[in-house]
């Protein structure tokens, strides 16, 4: 009976965890609602939300334990429903609809992100035993911000599409910002600093101010930097 007792609080932890990573969904859904309506700005807003709240439930998930607490219920299955409506259906829409791309092959593209992003949830090796990445992990929504942010032509746009989905199916390492633990507290500063600058481009597009641009550019370099230093070298 006590240990009963002492097992409940951490059930409704473990199940506030799981509730967290589900209300990842309805911020999912309000941003496919604004990308519908053409609302870029509102869109963004609850992209970013559910970004965070992918960024903290996997931590708390693995600080309770979660998945050893309530064994039935796989909270990786939830979290990669979510993430495939957040990461990849959300911004093929917008990308779709806001005319990012050459209007000849756009449905072409946004089938090839949505097919590519199959493969990379479907993918038992998406990482590696560091927790890199393995090939282009299906970060759409990033891809189509830097779209956003730098106004890019729709060729360019479709040719970093095809590049990112061929990157998909290879072996090139990229960093996860929450879970590598190399560089991890320089890492988590960057990521800081590439949010203020997100946050500052979604704020005033599109009179984006030079700092929050290139703040977004040299944050990127970090990132890239250390995925192709990760990439160069041998397990």
């Amino acid at each position: 009976m006590n240990q009963k007792t002492n097992l409940f609080p951490l059930k409704i932890a473990a199940i506030c965890v799981h509730l967290l990573t589900a209300f990842g969904i309805v911020l999912g859904f309000a941003a496919l609602n604004a990308a519908i309506d053409g609302e870029a700005r509102v869109m963004w807003f609850f992209l970013a939300a559910a970004f965070l709240v992918d960024g903290i439930d996997g931590p708390l998930a693995r600080k309770i334990n979660v998945a050893k607490i309530l064994p039935a219920y796989d909270g990786a299955v939830l979290d990669l429903i979510v993430d495939y409506l957040t990461y990849v259906l959300v911004p093929a829409l917008y990308l779709y609809r806001a005319d990012f791309l050459p209007s000849p092959f756009a449905p072409a593209l946004i089938a090839v992100i949505l097919l590519a992003s199959l493969y990379t949830f479907g993918n038992r090796n998406m990482k590696a035993r560091d927790n890199y990445f393995i090939g282009f992990p299906a970060i759409w929504n990033v891809a189509a911000f830097y779209f956003y942010a730098f106004s890019l032509s729709p060729w360019v746009n479709a040719a970093v599409i095809a590049g990112l989905a061929a990157l998909s199916f290879s072996n090139i390492k990229m960093v996860h910002p929450f879970r590598v633990i190399e560089w991890r507290a320089m890492t988590l500063f960057v990521v800081l600093l590439w949010s203020i600058a997100s946050i500052g481009i979604i704020a005033t597009h599109p009179n984006i101010p030079y700092w929050a641009l290139w703040g977004l550019g040299g944050t990127s370099l970090y990132f890239l930097g250390l995925s192709l230093k990760r990439t160069w070298r041998r397990e």
